[in-house]
Formats: C-alpha cells, structure tokens, sequence
C-alpha cells in the first residue's frame, strides 16, 4: 500500500494475469484520508497499451475510488516475464463540491502555493494458469501407500469372485423360469390361433348347414371334436 497525505493506494504495484493474444485486468483502491476532497489523475508510460477507467476523477472525503486497469492483448511474451511499464498517480486538494468537469490538467501542474502528491506503481506479470504444486513423497511413504492400494486391489478382486459365485446359481434359475415362460407362451399362442382358425370354418359350416337344411355331416363332427380337445388342452396348461 503506498501511503500519502491525500491518498491510500492499494496494491503498491498492478499484477497482470499474462496470455498471449488475450486481455487482462486488474484494479487499485484510492482512499481519501483527508476531510477534503481530492482530485486523481493516472497516467502510464505506455498509454497506447492500457486502459483506465477512469483516468480522473474526485474522491470524496474518507471515500474509495476503484480504478480499472486493462492490458490490450500482447502477441509475444517479453524475455523473463519482466514488464518496464510504469503508472503516476497524481493527487491535489480541490474545492469543496467540485466534480469531474470542474477538473483541468493545469491542476497537476507543480507549481507554488499547489501541492502535487505522486506515487509510482510498477507493473508485474504473473501467469495466468500457474502449475498446482505436487507434495514430494519420500520412498518410505510411496511404497506404503502402493502397499496399501495392492491390498484394496487384492480385497475388492475377492470380492467381486465371491459375489458371482453367490449370484451365478440364481442367474442360472432365473434364465431357466424364463424359456420355461416363453415356450409355454408360445405355445398358448398357437393353440388360440389354432382355436380361432377352427371357430372361423366351425361358423361357415353353420352357415353352410342353414342353407341346405341338412344334418350334420363328418367333417363337422370332427371339428367339432378338435374343437373340444384344444379347448381341455387349455385348460390344462391353466
């Protein structure tokens, strides 16, 4: 934190997430210690590379002021990470109830009877995806640890053989039930197709004996007797 007569500012210097071809943000805090309120201005040795947002303005008294600092994306990456881009933060005591638009760059001008306070931020790059650190293990506690995954190997193996040899005598019944209910419905199936064939020349036979006025006659009686064997067929199966 850099501290002065007017302002707080937070961090000391702006940290920079870095990517190549992409943009990146980051933010300061200025905080108005006095009762008075003070006029800001940034400024950067690189202002074609940064936006900030905003620029100037006026912190009121015991107030916070958030500053947005953005990188426009970078196509190389600089030797070391090392970055040699500076900020100013310039700040002076203005009238009570000025605004922005009351603001002019002769403000900031050094000059007597005009107190001018200045702090320099640096900027730093840091990688934006930095590698998760990984604990080293020493030998002792690697080979226990591959000990013990063995054994919860080894455990869980017997395990599984002991659960399908549990499960294979019901898996066997199970699939036996189930040709057993197949077959029998299909044959329930043809016997009732065969039933409803039978019915169908069973009711032209009738037809054909209304017409006639004539007695029974051989065929008849016999489908009239497969007739009733389908039916004690099913019956039984029942």
């Amino acid at each position: 934190m850099s501290i002065g007569d007017f302002l707080d500012i937070q961090p000391a210097e702006l940290k920079f997430p870095f990517e190549l071809k992409k943009q990146s943000s980051c933010s300061m805090q200025l905080t108005n210690k006095t009762d008075q309120y003070v006029a800001f201005k940034v400024k950067t040795t690189n202002p074609k590379k940064y936006c900030v947002r905003p620029n100037v303005g006026i912190v009121l008294p015991g107030s916070t002021c958030v500053v947005t600092v953005t990188m426009q994306a970078q196509n190389e990456v600089p030797p070391d990470m090392q970055c040699k881009d500076k900020f100013l933060i310039q700040s002076v005591i203005v009238d009570h109830g000025a605004t922005a638009k009351d603001m002019t760059p002769e403000m900031f001008n050094k000059e007597p009877g005009n107190v001018v306070e200045e702090f320099k931020l640096r900027v730093v790059y840091i990688p934006a995806n930095p590698p998760s650190p990984v604990p080293e293990e020493s030998e002792e506690g690697s080979s226990q640890k591959s000990s013990t995954l063995e054994n919860e190997a080894q455990n869980l193996s017997l395990f599984d053989s002991v659960s399908e040899s549990h499960e294979e005598p019901s898996k066997k019944k199970s699939s036996e039930a189930l040709a057993l209910i197949s077959k029998l419905t299909e044959e329930k199936i043809s016997v009732i197709q065969q039933n409803q064939k039978l019915r169908q020349e069973l009711e032209f036979l009738r037809k054909e004996k209304s017409k006639h006025n004539s007695g029974f006659s051989v065929t008849f009686v016999v489908l009239v007797g497969l007739l009733g064997a389908l039916v004690g067929y099913i019956m039984k199966k029942k």
